[in-house]
């Protein structure tokens, strides 16, 4: 295919580039480019502030999560573009996030714990209660058909947020859709780091486990490998309640997206439908669990 002249033009190829496009991105164009050097990775996108999404910070993460090795290198950036190293790796899926939750388990553990040393300039808070607050002002300012509801969502929020319990301030991934994770066959990586900041492990290891639909079994894997014990009823009951705001977050992402973007093939609103289904499902498996909030 003929490559578009928004990648013909950047500065960083040695010789005449080719690209094909990469699918999978819900709010960003990203192109596999080949050109004399090798391959790469080259990806559009605009600041979000209705995300709070910030390409700047988001390059000067992805540049200490490589310093930190869990990342690839960042091979040139300008203004709503960034160009990435090429790791041969396997994307993956769902289901390969919940057979291999231990190795999941020690991946977030020592990125947790080596990220922060790495980070230069302001930082970045993300407390997920404060997203889902901010994202509900958007969409009352709004005529989306999920406005209605936006006093249960903050009813909710509210009741899992008081569930939570104070944990050690960590430099946290905090979009952990099983996609962001690729295996190369020795190692894993992690990629796209719009929301990364500093905030609570309770969001990461919630949100993989989500996203990923891991079991009652699956998740006490991955806590183990984590935590390096069982944990406790207070984690426990914290962590289920992380897991309904993981996906209220994740459906109010795609409310505030259905107001603000147009990624070709991307239905914002069944993305958000589907989000709440699964967080009904897992609201009931608290409350079977727990009690009610």
């Amino acid at each position: 295919m003929t490559t578009p002249a928004h990648i013909l033009t950047l500065p960083c190829w040695t010789g005449t580039p080719s690209a094909v496009p990469l699918e999978g991105g819900l709010s960003n164009e990203s192109w596999l480019v080949t050109d004399a050097a090798g391959k790469h990775v080259a990806r559009f996108g605009r600041d979000f502030p209705f995300h709070h999404v910030d390409r700047a910070r988001e390059v000067a993460t992805a540049r200490a999560a490589h310093a930190a090795g869990f990342g690839p290198a960042v091979e040139y950036a300008a203004p709503g573009v960034s160009v990435v190293q090429f790791v041969p790796s396997r994307t993956w899926g769902a289901e390969d996030v919940r057979a291999a939750p231990d190795r999941v388990g020690a991946l977030l553990r020592r990125f947790h714990n080596g990220m922060a040393r790495h980070i230069q300039g302001t930082p970045y808070i993300f407390w997920p209660f404060h997203v889902i607050r901010d994202y509900a002002c958007t969409i009352k300012a709004s005529d989306s058909p999920f406005s209605p509801d936006l006093p249960r969502f903050l009813a909710l929020s509210e009741r899992l947020e008081a569930v939570q319990i104070p944990l050690p301030i960590i430099f946290g991934h905090h979009d952990l859709l099983p996609a962001n994770i690729l295996d190369d066959g020795r190692r894993l990586w992690l990629i796209d780091y719009e929301y990364a900041g500093f905030g609570t492990a309770m969001f990461d290891l919630a949100g993989v486990s989500s996203n990923a639909g891991m079991t009652s079994d699956e998740t006490a894997a991955l806590l183990q490998s984590y935590l390096g014990h069982a944990p406790d009823a207070a984690f426990q009951r914290a962590f289920d309640a992380m897991q309904c705001a993981s996906l209220l977050r994740e459906a109010m992402w795609a409310m505030v997206s259905d107001i603000h973007l147009a990624a070709p093939g991307a239905d914002y609103r069944d993305y958000a439908r589907d989000n709440l289904i699964r967080l009904e499902a897992v609201l009931d498996q608290f409350t079977q669990t727990h009690g009610t909030l």
